[in-house]
């Protein structure tokens, strides 16, 4: 899957800004342009490819409601406002979902899912994920991926090749990752394919890495693996 190309019309910098640090935290996200014009971003949308439109309702100069009446469906749209009684509003447009000023960004990454799978076909499964470290992004196959730990506001992914050291917390990787990686304590994620034993408060990964299972996480895991 290629990634969902988004703009952002807002006529809040602050709110602009928000969503821009946001979208770059997903990494199928990719910010092409963002404006407080919505004149602007017709003009964009007119000359340029873009896929999702985070789209704020009430502007002075055009509401985002006519905003979406002129482009149709060329976009896909998730709505943001601060006022709630527009919550129902525009759904014969093609919204994916609606968000609530402030946006935090576990509601925002429920949207970002949302998205992905509007785009995607949810019965399509990804064999990849890409995601920033060292500046550059990273392609990396799920595959690869031996366990995945949180370190503070960090969380390192440990493949068979390399690490990668990302800036992200371990619940948001968590939702990205398909039905075969299993948290199995606070601060890890591992690949249920990549085990080699399982004792009373570890668990061997055929890399001889050792992970520790919390209490709380034993019960799951060993479900998983009926």
């Amino acid at each position: 899957m290629n990634k969902i190309k988004c703009i952002i019309v807002d006529d809040e910098p602050l709110a602009i800004s928000l969503l821009e640090n946001y979208i770059q935290r997903i990494p199928f996200f990719e910010l092409v342009f963002s404006t407080e014009n919505p004149i602007l971003a017709l003009e964009y949308i007119q000359g340029n490819n873009s896929d999702l439109v985070f789209l704020d309702i009430q502007m002075p100069e055009l509401t985002g409601i006519n905003f979406m009446k002129i482009v149709g469906e060329k976009q896909k749209y998730i709505l943001t406002t601060a006022y709630s009684e527009y919550a129902l509003e525009g759904y014969e447009h093609n919204i994916i979902d609606y968000l609530l000023k402030p946006v935090s960004f576990e509601r925002f990454q429920k949207s970002a899912l949302k998205a992905r799978e509007r785009f995607s076909g949810t019965d399509k499964v990804e064999s990849y994920i890409f995601v920033k470290s060292s500046g550059l992004q990273h392609r990396i196959n799920f595959n690869d991926i031996l366990y995945i730990e949180s370190i503070k506001d960090y969380i390192n992914i440990r493949t068979v090749h390399e690490e990668y050291i990302v800036l992200d917390t371990l619940k948001s990787m968590e939702n990205q990752l398909p039905k075969h990686f299993v948290r199995i304590h606070k601060s890890f994620i591992i690949n249920l394919d990549k085990i080699k034993s399982i004792g009373a408060k570890k668990v061997d990964l055929i890399s001889e890495h050792e992970i520790p299972v919390g209490d709380s996480y034993r019960a799951n895991i060993l479900n998983r693996l009926k």
